[in-house]
């Protein structure tokens, strides 16, 4: 009787093992395209995401470890052979830099890579526009189509009309980033761009430091932004791709399961993987289409109404400024080690 017993938990056990999926698995079940953010290309191998992300401090991180030495060389060689002076150079090299990071994810992933614009040119919406097309053009000169790539964009009002005549005229898509409060997503969903980026992690900080209280889950405010994008979005038929970014643990992730995509950094996606928890779907098209209305908003070419908007909600104010102050910092360091090695 014992050995009986024992070969039916035995087999029990047996069932049960096969039958766990580790919590990163049951998000991609849910519906939901997982995206890496890094530039890491082991890391993002190590996960098998459908996309990639990546931002003026992911390369700069990425870019310090011996392993990508020869990306920085094939940069600092491309940015001298345009001549004229260093800084001339060294923003080709920096250019070439992105363009070589993004070809050598896309060797890894089957998806698409998103290249971020200089976050100086945030509001300059022909200085984007242009930067945009030659990033467009070096990708195509190493052997890789558009079709392939997001170009990354603030989500200021500049970079909205710039996404928006990019994705209209030249077939170009765009990944419109550093979003965090709901006039933007409007902007962006009216403007027809690829892809938007709500910054969850980011929310939830500036609700933290500024109400003293902890968030988790359901009540976090970055998931809730979320939420609430993605259930318009649903109600007014907008195409636009939903990728929620800059998470702080897996409990906002999984709050979200079941949105159109999550842009995951490697530590939370080997959280996910070494997670057996339950991750039930929390979005759903069907559902957002059923759920409480969401008044129909807008904001075509109507640029003061969207500032005054964007002002009038503090946090995204603050936010988006703060992440573009940041990109541009780490973008200038990157630019000086290029500077250093050209003259070197």
């Amino acid at each position: 009787m014992i050995r009986n017993s024992i070969a039916t938990y035995q087999r029990r056990s047996l069932s049960i093992t096969i039958t766990m999926t580790t919590s990163l698995d049951q998000l991609k079940q849910s519906g939901t395209v997982v995206v890496s953010d890094s530039g890491d290309f082991a890391l993002i191998d190590a996960y098998k995401p459908q996309d990639a992300t990546t931002n003026p401090s992911l390369i700069l991180a990425a870019s310090g470890k011996p392993g990508y030495s020869k990306l920085m060389d094939a940069a600092v060689q491309f940015g001298k052979s345009k001549g004229g002076d260093i800084d001339t150079q060294a923003d080709a090299a920096l250019d070439r830099l992105l363009i070589e990071f993004g070809k050598a994810i896309l060797d890894i992933i089957p998806g698409r890579v998103s290249t971020e614009i200089d976050a100086r040119l945030s509001f300059d919406k022909e200085a984007t526009k242009a930067k945009a097309k030659e990033l467009i053009a070096l990708y195509d000169s190493v052997g890789v189509k558009k079709e392939r790539i997001l170009i990354k964009i603030a989500s200021t009002w500049e970079g909205i009309q710039a996404a928006r005549e990019l994705e209209r005229d030249e077939n170009i898509h765009c990944n419109l980033t550093l979003l965090f409060g709901f006039g933007q997503a409007v902007a962006c969903a009216e403007a027809g761009v690829t892809l938007i980026s709500p910054f969850v992690g980011r929310i939830l900080d500036w609700y933290k430091k500024n109400t003293g209280k902890n968030y988790e889950g359901d009540e976090d405010p970055g998931v809730q932004s979320v939420k609430k994008i993605y259930n318009y979005y649903k109600q007014h038929q907008y195409k636009t791709i939903v990728m929620g970014a800059s998470f702080r643990n897996i409990g906002e992730i999984k709050a979200l399961a079941g949105v159109d995509f999550l842009t995951i950094s490697p530590s939370l996606l080997e959280e996910l993987n070494a997670s057996m928890d339950p991750v039930p779907k929390k979005l759903d098209a069907a559902a957002a289409a059923q759920a409480d209305p969401i008044a129909k908003v807008s904001f075509i070419d109507n640029e003061p109404e969207f500032r005054w908007t964007l002002l009038q909600d503090q946090m995204a104010f603050d936010k988006l400024h703060e992440g573009i102050k940041k990109f541009a910092e780490d973008g200038q360091l990157l630019k000086k080690i290029l500077k250093e090695k050209l003259s070197a």
